[in-house]
């Protein structure tokens, strides 16, 4: 049987992204099947994530290569060709590839690319058909369009600090860069949306997209108790502001994670653990009570779950229907039976042979007609730029004629 094609077979990216938002985008779609073209600067060494180490895949010899663990998480299923934006060469190189994309994405500063002729409204003046994504630290209009855009200042500008760490302690980023993954996301599904629009009227058009408006976007229910209340959520750690318990607790040899959802799973949870005089408490017979009177309830829960050991704490619970679930460590996470039973780590060959196995994040989706393809590993820097320009690019041309 023929393999599956992609969803998105056939669709044409010119990639002029760099770091994490951006190339998340792109790897998704690659995913999906489109070609990517994955721009890199020579005079710098290509994608600025390239540098970013400690960890490294290394080719058949041992030797370290260009591909950090960083940049390897976004940017597999990707040619990458190596041409200087700054030069009139280069410019009229990635002209060229742009008239034959189907979509443009790049995340340089508002207008940083006007001087090159390849800003959005040169590119779809030229090409009306054309989807242009752009991706800024705050968009392209604001009092703040020109500041950069860096994860970390989204997070602390979009609120989301705010709230999380402990509540003693100083507002704390996500782990990973939260902002940059769900800009990608959103960047992915305004291209998809525009490629309908594209398809169907024969118009592109430009997709403005922010790193602080993403993460505001997502702020989702304590953005709207901040709208609703008008008062600024405060951090409760893992706790969660509208349903109570819903925690990480401590046991005798380690921490589990409870999330008591309803009033049947609470009155669940108070019997499994014995606690016939919480249950019959006026004060925690609905959630609204619990949230009200939060403070008074962990001092009379906590104590029990710390009497056990973790595992069989969760039996007990999860015996009784009861949400809860381990913290594991990401070693953990990865290795564990439900993760291996899903694909969420799969393994790439280098193009040189004999060199190691790359083992990559999976793509969580999964098609029942047009299956995620894992076609080429994380590029080196500039490895396909002949083959490249020679199939799509001035070269081609030159060939046909």
């Amino acid at each position: 049987m023929a393999a599956s094609k992609g969803a998105l077979d056939g669709l044409f990216v010119l990639d002029l992204s760099r770091i994490l938002a951006g190339p998340t985008c792109t790897q998704l779609l690659g995913d999906l099947g489109a070609t990517v073209i994955k721009v890199e600067n020579p005079r710098t060494g290509g994608d600025d994530t390239r540098g970013w180490g400690p960890h490294y895949a290394t080719d058949a010899d041992g030797r370290k290569t260009d591909l950090s663990a960083y940049f390897m998480a976004a940017n597999r299923n990707k040619h990458s060709i190596a041409v200087d934006i700054a030069t009139p060469e280069g410019q009229a190189t990635l002209r060229h590839l742009a008239a034959r994309a189907d979509v443009v994405i790049e995340n340089f500063k508002p207008d940083g690319l006007v001087k090159y002729g390849l800003d959005h409204a040169s590119l779809l003046k030229a090409h009306p058909g054309l989807v242009y994504c752009s991706i800024s630290g705050f968009g392209q209009t604001g009092p703040n369009r020109s500041q950069p855009g860096y994860d970390l200042m989204a997070q602390g500008f979009g609120g989301i600090m705010s709230i999380t760490g402990d509540p003693a302690g100083a507002p704390t980023k996500v782990g990973v860069g939260i902002a940059d993954v769900m800009c990608g996301m959103y960047a992915t599904i305004g291209i998809l949306a525009a490629l309908r629009h594209r398809d169907a009227t024969g118009e592109g058009q430009h997709i403005d997209l922010a790193l602080v408006d993403a993460s505001m976007a997502w702020l989702v229910n304590e953005g709207v108790n901040t709208l609703i209340s008008g008062q600024d959520p405060v951090r409760r750690g893992n706790a969660h502001p509208n349903i109570v318990p819903y925690d990480a607790f401590a046991t005798a040899d380690g921490h589990i994670l409870l999330a008591v959802g309803n009033d049947a799973q609470f009155a669940r949870f108070c019997d499994a653990l014995g606690l016939d005089d919480v249950a019959a408490d006026p004060r925690f017979t609905t959630n609204l009570d619990r949230i009200e009177n939060r403070d008074a309830l962990m001092p009379l829960i906590s104590p029990a779950m710390a009497a056990l050991p973790k595992e069989d704490l969760l039996a007990k619970l999860q015996a009784v229907n009861v949400p809860c679930g381990p913290i594991h460590r990401i070693h953990e996470a990865l290795s564990s039976a439900q993760a291996q039973a899903r694909g969420a780590v799969v393994e790439l060959a280098q193009p040189a042979p004999d060199a190691p196995l790359l083992r990559l994040l999976g793509n969580p989706l999964k098609f029942s007609a047009t299956p995620v393809r894992y076609d080429r590993a994380p590029p080196r820097f500039g490895q396909d730029t002949d083959d490249v320009l020679e199939t799509w690019g001035p070269k081609s041309d030159a060939a046909d004629g």
